[in-house]
């Protein structure tokens, strides 16, 4: 990873979770760190724990990633540090019945999920262009539930859509030009967030993924392919849910499935 993207990576949405995992693993390879959240607590704690660990250096931004001035700050701090690589890992997500989201909450969804993203790679590209023998890597994490519209999961599941579908549009549109684009769909994972948004109960009776394997699966396939969907089984039913079975059934079969894990919420 150093020696293909140079000495720092930018993670966005760093604290916990995936964008945790994805920064332990950018140090274990010896990368200089820029770690972007709104937590500043566990941000810090964590800069601090992969300083001491593996010696390299970490630049914090407390930031809420739905501000617009959010892509300015990441862009000053990514030009000075001549950064090559960004992961997007930064998420929105409520599980709940469309009707109960506020309009602030619809534009949260937007802000972070959609706007961020595609302001922060525009503007990489733009500062990057011109070079296409140096290699530029953008991670972009979606997600398996914006591979069909479920209950309970709309503005979300359609954002990572949009993820999914725009780092596939970009990895063929900016190779030529020395970026690497890649969308990481992730199935279940055990990250916090996922955690507690599940029913009481309902965690033990579920196979989820640890995020160091997505985070792998993720980092390895960056360079190589347009997406990734991490976890054998998860690729089994992404393969039967959009090759073998017809659409109309593949939504009755997860719209049932999210149905009956999220049953008092509907």
């Amino acid at each position: 990873m150093k020696k293909r993207y140079g000495t720092w990576g930018l993670v966005a949405g760093a604290a916990e979770g995936l964008g945790k995992a994805f920064s332990r693993s950018l140090a274990t390879k010896g990368m200089d760190l820029i770690l972007v959240d709104q937590q500043k607590d566990p941000l810090d704690s964590l800069a601090r724990q992969l300083e001491t660990s593996f010696g390299i250096r970490v630049i914090t931004l407390d930031l809420d990633l739905a501000s617009e001035n959010s892509v300015g700050i990441m862009m000053e701090t990514i030009r000075e540090t001549a950064c090559r690589l960004i992961i997007y890992n930064a998420a929105f997500s409520r599980v709940q019945k469309f009707m109960l989201n506020d309009p602030e909450m619809l534009d949260r969804y937007i802000q972070v999920n959609m706007r961020t993203p595609l302001q922060l790679i525009h503007a990489f590209c733009r500062l990057h262009t011109g070079d296409p023998d140096q290699r530029k890597g953008i991670l972009l994490m979606s997600s398996m539930a914006g591979s069909w519209g479920t209950q309970l999961l709309g503005p979300y599941g359609g954002s990572k859509a949009f993820n999914h579908i725009l780092a596939e549009s970009l990895y063929y549109e900016l190779k030529g030009e020395g970026f690497d684009v890649l969308a990481c769909i992730a199935g279940p994972t055990s990250t916090p967030g996922y955690l507690a948004s599940l029913p009481h109960g309902k965690a033990k009776n579920l196979s989820v993924m640890h995020p160091d394997t997505v985070v792998e699966a993720g980092l390895r396939s960056l360079g190589n392919k347009p997406f990734v969907i991490p976890g054998s089984k998860n690729k089994i039913i992404y393969f039967l849910m959009t090759r073998i079975l017809p659409r109309r059934v593949s939504l009755r079969i997860m719209n049932r499935a999210v149905g009956n894990l999220y049953r008092e919420k509907l």
